[in-house]
């Protein structure tokens, strides 16, 4: 090395201030970003590489990271980059001096030019030079030099450093790789805590991965108490030139953050030993959330000697432990120590609160009495006592601690640690707030299909004014407490006059039950509104009567009643409150009574009528009428009758033929009074003329065959001196096809 500055680049390996990293602290991009790096000039940023010196004379230039590392917890490191050494170099000397990588225990406060690459005189740290000067024979070569140790030899030269296990010289390289040229060499340094003396590094330096050097080194001088460094790089010229250049500069870090730095813990001592016993791998978790992948080493604080039963540790005093954590997976740095405190008390219990619910009043609340923070020491037994009294005789212990009905009040706990260590605790029972809640009331007007239901919306009964809370709806009480069988359609739910209830659970989980009247609104309708009955022509009025809150008519009329309704069905909606009933309404069409059959006897007749509403009136013209069915000393022929029934109508009426009376015949030939002759009624439909006995007895009967006569004869033969009885029969021709029956008696003289 010809001339003296070291320019100096510190590159950030690991963690520092107690803090850590997982990742890749680099010099890369176009241009290069040099964020949380100093660039010492001359050393410039030149597109995508840093010229730490341009190829010129009497050159220095670096650049480092800004802040120190710590690799205390680093047990291999790794640092890659690539250089470039070129140019023209002077006419007396040629091209000088090189470049250097090193970890300083202190920035450098000042930078020589020529042979020392820049590093000043008693710097102590790692330096490995990159020489392409030979200072004594003053020729060029490619040599790389490594002290591990203080820059202490004359003319601050590393290459004239050979204390013993702490340097390194290889031999010259300028015939297979020489280290000046146009193309870029890619060097790789790695350290590694030596494991068979760990105050060593055994340094491995790869060029282009052709290994230079893989040993031990110890460090020398001051070397051996740095507790931390800054890495950097740097080059110098002296009457030598190069331009030398760096790029792709990357330092490697694998590092997890431990979760906390310390722990705390207490500890009560054995009564006999006076001894606490700690599993300290227990604590591992609360530096690290996956111990599993990482091996923990224990120390007492300030001992070098690892302690060898960690689960099983015993202490008499106050005690630190140093926690070693390593990455089983890591290639680098390890993470920091963690410090377990140990201290040395009597066992307390603390007083402990359980809120629980007081669900519907109840007056009672089941209460987990192991959740009790009574202590935060693990490894203890528990005992729970409903007095003080029984905690101290050891009897009545409460038996199903995780599931305790009780009133608010006061248990008591016995807490026992594994070193035999007891302390007692009060427990208070207390209730969570009870959610005020009040008993409602819902309406619902009648559902027309069935009238006993209603749509009730449960939502709406208004059962609490509290917010936050949650309901449900059930039948029962006994539904609500065990929360089943659900009311799934709240906002719908079709029910008769009934009582539900509705749980009301507040953000506590705790709840209370309200009552809800369910009340149907049953159709109201007018009692004055009936059917009527009017004849067919004539017209009514309808009237709801008074009391409703509105009125709708099928006929669209808004109004109590309506006029001039001839005969129909009809309907009204009457209004109740927010109600509304359908109510219909008939006016039908009087039924006009029908003569159902008319009897003659002799000049009298009677009206048979049915059908229509009695009583009825009787006339003969239509004028005069009487309550009486009976005519009498009617005149032989046609004889029109009318009846009408209550309602008044149009009257019905028939034509009757009231037949010439014929008493006496004497059939003996001589054309007087020979036979019965009513050929007369043969316009009537189904005309009989029957003649019977005094008994009864049918002798003969005259039809259209026999041209309705009768000549005294039965079965071809006189009848007889005698009277006999006979009946005639018909239909009239009108459109009921009144029946008409005529009834009489005849003497008959037949000569013996």
């Amino acid at each position: 090395m010809k001339r003296k500055l070291l320019s100096y680049l510190t590159i950030l390996l690991f963690c520092f201030s107690g803090t850590f990293f997982s990742q890749t602290y680099q010099l890369t991009g176009n241009p290069v970003n040099t964020t949380g790096w100093d660039v010492v000039p001359s050393a410039t940023v030149n597109t995508d590489f840093i010229q730490l010196t341009a190829d010129q004379i009497s050159q220095v230039g670096g650049i480092k990271l800004n802040a120190p590392i710590n690799l205390k917890f680093c047990n291999k490191w790794r640092v890659e980059f690539d250089f470039r050494i070129d140019g023209n170099g002077t006419t007396s000397y040629g091209k000088g001096d090189g470049f250097a990588f090193w970890y300083l225990a202190n920035p450098p406060a000042s930078y020589v030019t020529g042979g020392g690459l820049g590093i000043p005189a008693n710097a102590t740290g790692l330096m490995i030079g990159f020489d392409i000067f030979n200072n004594s024979t003053e020729a060029q070569m490619s040599k790389v030099h490594l002290l591990y140790g203080t820059n202490n030899t004359a003319g601050n030269n590393i290459e004239y450093n050979t204390t013993p296990g702490s340097t390194f010289h290889s031999p010259d390289l300028i015939a297979t790789q020489p280290f000046v040229g146009a193309n870029y060499k890619h060097v790789e340094v790695t350290g590694e805590v030596d494991p068979a003396n760990v105050t060593n590094w055994i340094i491995t330096i790869k060029i282009d991965n052709n290994t230079i050097v893989s040993q031990s080194f110890a460090p020398s001088g001051t070397a051996g108490g740095m507790t931390q460094g800054y890495f950097g790089f740097s080059a110098s010229t002296g009457a030598a030139s190069a331009r030398h250049s760096i790029k792709n500069a990357k330092i490697y870090t694998d590092k997890v953050s431990i979760l906390q730095t310390s722990t705390t813990q207490s500890f009560c001592p054995n009564p006999t030993t006076g001894n606490a016993v700690v599993n300290l791998t227990s604590f591992n978790s609360q530096f690290v959330s996956n111990p599993g992948n990482y091996t923990f080493t224990y120390y007492v604080t300030g001992s070098s000697t690892p302690i060898a039963n960690p689960a099983n540790y015993q202490f008499s005093t106050n005690t630190s432990i140093t926690v070693v954590v390593k990455d089983n997976a890591g290639i680098l740095c390890d993470n920091p120590d963690g410090k377990i405190l140990l201290t040395l008390s009597p066992f307390t219990a603390n007083d402990a609160t359980l809120t629980a619910c007081n669900n519907n009043n109840a007056g009672t609340a089941t209460y987990d009495l192991t959740v009790a923070n009574v202590t935060a020491q693990t490894g203890v037994t528990k005992k729970y006592y409903k007095t003080l009294n029984d905690l101290t005789a050891g009897t009545n212990e409460i038996t199903n601690p995780a599931a305790y009905v009780s009133a608010a009040g006061t248990v008591y706990v016995k807490v026992t640690t594994s070193q035999g260590c007891t302390g007692n605790a009060k427990i208070n029972l207390t209730f969570h707030p009870n959610t005020t809640v009040n008993d409602a009331t819902l309406q619902s007007c009648f559902i027309d299909s069935a009238p006993t239901t209603g749509a009730f919306n449960l939502t709406s009964a208004n059962v609490t004014s509290v917010t936050g809370v949650t309901k449900k709806y059930y039948t029962t009480v006994a539904n609500a407490v065990s929360g089943t069988n659900e009311i799934l359609n709240p906002a719908a739910y079709i029910s008769t006059n009934a009582e539900v209830y509705v749980k009301v659970t507040d953000s506590n989980g705790c709840y209370m039950i309200a009552k809800i009247t369910l009340k149907v609104l049953p159709p109201v309708q007018s009692s004055v509104l009936k059917d009527k009955t009017i004849c067919i022509a004539n017209r009514t009025t309808l009237d709801a009567g008074p009391g409703f809150d509105g009125y709708e008519w099928s006929t669209g009329a808004t109004t109590q009643a309506i006029q001039g309704v001839p005969v129909g069905i009809y309907w009204v909606k009457l209004k109740t409150g927010n109600c509304y009933t359908l109510q219909m309404v008939k006016v039908n069409a009087a039924i006009q009574p029908v003569i159902s059959s008319i009897d003659i006897s002799n000049n009298t007749i009677t009206i048979n009528v049915n059908g229509g509403l009695p009583p009825y009136k009787y006339s003969l013209d239509g004028i005069n009428w009487q309550d009486s069915n009976i005519f009498t000393d009617l005149k032989r022929g046609e004889v029109k009758v009318y009846v009408k029934d209550a309602y008044n109508c149009e009257p019905v009426q028939i034509q009757v033929t009231v037949p010439n009376l014929l008493n006496v015949i004497t059939p003996n030939g001589d054309n007087k009074n020979d036979f019965i002759d009513y050929s007369a009624l043969a316009y009537k439909k189904n005309l009989v003329f029957t003649i019977y006995d005094r008994y009864g007895n049918q002798l003969y009967k005259a039809d259209k065959i026999r041209n309705y006569k009768w000549d005294g004869t039965s079965s071809g033969k006189k009848i007889l001196t005698g009277t006999y009885w006979y009946t005639i029969s018909w239909n009239e021709n009108d459109k009921n096809n009144t029946q008409t029956n005529y009834s009489g008696w005849v003497l008959v003289k037949n000569r013996e």
